[in-house]
C-alpha cells in the first residue's frame, strides 16, 4: 500500500492517463451518447446500435481497418503490463494472467459465461420490453472468409480490453492507494456500467452487476484469466450467432418478421 503522498499522486495520474487512452474515454463517450439519445424525439426502444460495422467498402481494406482496430485497440493492454511489471515476475502475471492452470481456468471461465449470458439475455430482453434499452446490433459485417475470425479476435479484444484494464489493473492501483475491497468493486463495475450505457439503461444494469460479480470473484480468486475467457465466449457467441438469431427471431432486433 502507496502512502507517500508523492507516490499517491503518480499513481492516481497514471489511473487517469490509463483509463483517458481506453475504457474511461469510452464512459465518457457513452454518457455523451445516452444523453443524446435521451433527448431525440424517437424513444430508446426505436434506437439502434452496432457494435461491429464495416469499416470500409472494400472487402480487403474493410479487413485491414479490422486488424488494425484490434491490434490498436489492445495497446493500452500492453502499457498496462508494463506499468505493473514488478522485478522479473513476467507482464501480467501479477493479476492471474498467466497459463500455469490453462484447463482450470478454461473450465471456469467456460461455466461463468453460462452464469453470466444467459442472465444477460434476460436483462437485455427485458430492457427491450421496458423501453429503456437500445436495439443493439453485434455486428453489420458482411459475410465474406474472414468475418467470423475478425468477429472472434473482436470478442477477444473486447475480454482483454475490459477485464485486464476494468478488473486486473484498476484493482491493482486502487489497492496501492489503499482501497478496501468493496469500494474497488463498485467504482470498477460503476465503470463497466458506464461505458455501455450508449446502449441504454438496461445495459448499464446488466454490466454494472456484471461487474459486482466479476470484482468479487477476483477477490476471491485472484485470477483474471477465468474472467477473460468467459468474456471472450459471451462476446464470441453474440457476435458470431448473431445472423441466425437476427433471422430466427427478427423481432428482437426491430427487424421484419
Amino acid at each position: 500500500m502507496t502512502t507517500d503522498f508523492a507516490g499517491r499522486k503518480r499513481i492516481t495520474a497514471e489511473i487517469l492517463i490509463v483509463l483517458g487512452l481506453s475504457l474511461g474515454a469510452s464512459a465518457a463517450y457513452s454518457v455523451v451518447a445516452i444523453v443524446n439519445r435521451v433527448t431525440q424525439t424517437t424513444s430508446l426502444s426505436h434506437q439502434s446500435t452496432t457494435i461491429n460495422g464495416s469499416l470500409s467498402d472494400r472487402p480487403t481494406f474493410d479487413l485491414i481497418y479490422q486488424l488494425m482496430a484490434t491490434f490498436f485497440g489492445l495497446i493500452p493492454v500492453a502499457l498496462v503490463a508494463f506499468l505493473l511489471w514488478q522485478g522479473t515476475r513476467p507482464h501480467l502475471e501479477r493479476l492471474g494472467v498467466d497459463f500455469r492452470r490453462p484447463w482450470r481456468d478454461s473450465l471456469s471461465g467456460l461455466t461463468l459465461a453460462i452464469v453470466v449470458g444467459v442472465p444477460g439475455i434476460g436483462v437485455y430482453l427485458a430492457g427491450r420490453t421496458l423501453g429503456i434499452t437500445v436495439n443493439v446490433v453485434p455486428t453489420a459485417l458482411d459475410a465474406y472468409w474472414w468475418t467470423v475470425p475478425v468477429l472472434i479476435l473482436a470478442a477477444l479484444h473486447a475480454g482483454l480490453q475490459e477485464e485486464v484494464i476494468v478488473i486486473g489493473y484498476l484493482f491493482a492501483r486502487l489497492r496501492d492507494l489503499g482501497w478496501k475491497n468493496w469500494p474497488i468493486i463498485l467504482t470498477s463495475a460503476a465503470l463497466r456500467g458506464t461505458y455501455h450505457l450508449y446502449q441504454g439503461f438496461g445495459s448499464f444494469i446488466g454490466n454494472l452487476a456484471m461487474g459486482v460479480l466479476f470484482g468479487w470473484l477476483y477477490v476471491r480468486f485472484g485470477r483474471v484469466l477465468p474472467l477473460i475467457v468467459a468474456h471472450t465466449v459471451i462476446d464470441t457467441a453474440i457476435f458470431v450467432g448473431y445472423p441466425w438469431v437476427a433471422a430466427t427471431f427478427p423481432t428482437l432486433f426491430g427487424l421484419p418478421g
